[in-house]
């Protein structure tokens, strides 16, 4: 598809562009990219694979700008990635889709914004900036979710707790690194080192740069609130096994002199004291024994 730039979107065919050749937007696939490309006026060597591309950046060249988009699922972040080329010369930006993504977000472009594309870089800057715009709202839907679980910590709820919490840090962790890419993207395009864009329109990048900011110190502050979520429970872990421990060493404390006198009255030597009669005596002997540990540990706070 061809989108024309001007105060808005308007799709047009390729018919209709080649007889009026304005500066516009074109979305392909991996199939017919190098036809479009041309057609666009931008040259590029390289092979397109949109499957092997792992990282958002960008790559100035003698006569474009290329830049690849791995964007998290917003339901699914671990998951599979929406995977992207884009081309910028001195007129066109060529958008290189195997997926309906991009289709999708200039329509929601078109439904929201009322400045669509005066220019290549307010296209762009909206084209980066939709498919950002719920993530703060995810952002906020983790931190709940955080929350959720340290008040389960401190109400003792520590069932599958790390079942719960290992995903949501490896999620937080993949989405830091993807908005420290956007944010290096972001700032590459302020740059500017190619002269394509217009130094007054420059601006549109300095607020993509400094949302990608924003939302990768968010994420950082979450990824510390897990951690401390996380020490809370293993304080929690910590505590229970010290109050287990106490009373196995209150036990053992109780029981080793009663060991110690079981031990020296079971002797059976010939000539033992109390050895026709002695049994009463080593009965109440021990409950002496267990009634001074009992009184000892109280006043010593231990139970």
């Amino acid at each position: 598809m061809i989108f024309k730039f001007g105060g808005q979107l308007i799709p047009t065919d390729m018919e209709q562009w080649e007889a009026d050749p304005v500066p516009a937007v074109f979305v392909t696939d991996s199939k017919h990219a190098e036809q479009v490309l041309a057609k666009a006026g931008i040259i590029y060597e390289n092979e397109i694979q949109i499957s092997k591309i792992g990282f958002c950046r960008l790559e100035s060249q003698q006569d474009c700008v290329v830049g690849t988009l791995c964007i998290p699922k917003l339901l699914d972040v671990l998951g599979s990635r929406y995977r992207m080329y884009f081309f910028v010369n001195r007129s066109n930006v060529v958008i290189v889709d195997d997926e309906d993504f991009s289709i999708r977000l200039i329509r929601r472009i078109q439904q929201k914004k009322t400045h669509q594309g005066e220019t290549k870089e307010r296209f762009l800057y909206n084209y980066i900036a939709e498919f950002m715009s719920r993530d703060l709202e995810m952002l906020v839907a983790y931190e709940r979710r955080l929350l959720r679980m340290e008040e389960e910590v401190s109400q003792e709820q520590t069932a599958n707790f790390q079942n719960k919490l290992m995903p949501v840090r490896r999620e937080l962790l993949n989405l830091r690194s993807y908005y420290d890419e956007m944010m290096d993207l972001s700032r590459e395009l302020e740059e500017n080192e190619n002269g394509f864009f217009l130094k007054k329109q420059l601006k549109y990048f300095g607020t993509l740069t400094d949302r990608a900011d924003r939302l990768m110190s968010k994420t950082g502050h979450l990824l510390e609130y897990a951690q401390q979520v996380k020490e809370a429970y293993q304080a929690q872990i910590d505590a229970r096994q010290n109050s287990n421990m106490q009373f196995l060493t209150v036990l053992s404390t109780i029981f080793f002199p009663l060991t110690l006198i079981t031990g020296w009255f079971g002797m059976n030597f010939q000539n033992m004291p109390g050895l026709k009669d002695g049994y009463p005596w080593v009965v109440a002997l021990s409950i002496v024994v267990i009634v001074i540990c009992l009184i000892i540990f109280k006043k010593k706070h231990i139970i």
